[in-house]
């Protein structure tokens, strides 16, 4: 199993995943030149792209990669909004199974200010969430092994920063809607089976409302797993 994580941060946001067989990303927040250095010249090798939402952090590349003959999979709502269709555009829905390759793939619906979903996927003895852009998750997970998590910000460093006026309220107030916090991140995770989880890598830190080694501790404390804070 191999995961990349290749831009993850309010500017861009793109992961490479593969079992050895088959090598999806998730997300495409980046140009088709930026995904080719990150990735060393491969990009003919991936067999399709998960999308998430709309959102441009997200969804940058969507025309790159359908020119080069790659595969979108996502929703209606996010197609429509990105202008995209044809034979390359897969629509997906919420708790309607799929396969791409050697990979089982669950979409789920998240909670954000667009359509938007997370993504369960299984292959061999692994099983990973990708969850990202969502205040919270109203699902659970059994036997997972990785999870891709999004902890964008904290209630305390959100609070500091409209105290010192660096942001305005209902910018905080989006925020806390829209994306997940480290209180609500661990309140997931014990919430979740993490007993066959080997890794844990957090997704989309905020660059003014985020602290990665504090996140990171806090979370390696709660669930004695080995944490990565995704490069930004």
């Amino acid at each position: 199993m191999m995961i990349k994580v290749l831009a993850s941060s309010s500017r861009a946001n793109c992961s490479y995943i593969s079992d050895g067989k088959t090598a999806l990303l998730l997300d495409a927040g980046l140009k088709l030149h930026d995904l080719r250095h990150r990735l060393g010249f491969q990009v003919s090798k991936l067999a399709a792209a998960l999308i998430t939402h709309s959102h441009d952090d997200h969804s940058r590349g969507v025309s790159d990669l359908v020119r080069t003959g790659i595969d979108c999979y996502m929703s209606q709502s996010t197609a429509s909004e990105l202008g995209q269709k044809g034979h390359r555009i897969h629509l997906v829905r919420p708790l309607k199974q799929l396969s791409i390759g050697s990979w089982t793939v669950l979409p789920f619906d998240n909670v954000h200010d667009v359509d938007c979903l997370g993504f369960l996927l299984a292959t061999g003895p692994w099983k990973v969430l990708y969850l990202t852009d969502s205040g919270y998750c109203k699902y659970r997970f059994q036997g997972l092994t990785h999870i891709m998590l999004e902890v964008n910000h904290s209630a305390e460093l959100l609070r500091q920063a409209v105290a010192s006026g660096a942001i305005p309220l209902a910018h905080k107030n989006r925020v806390m809607r829209n994306h997940m916090s480290l209180e609500r991140a661990l309140e997931f995770l014990r919430a979740n089976d993490l007993s066959q989880v080997q890794e844990i890598h957090l997704l989309h830190l905020s660059d003014q409302n985020s602290d990665a080694e504090e996140f990171k501790r806090r979370v390696a404390a709660a669930t004695g797993l080995p944490v990565y804070v995704a490069p930004a």
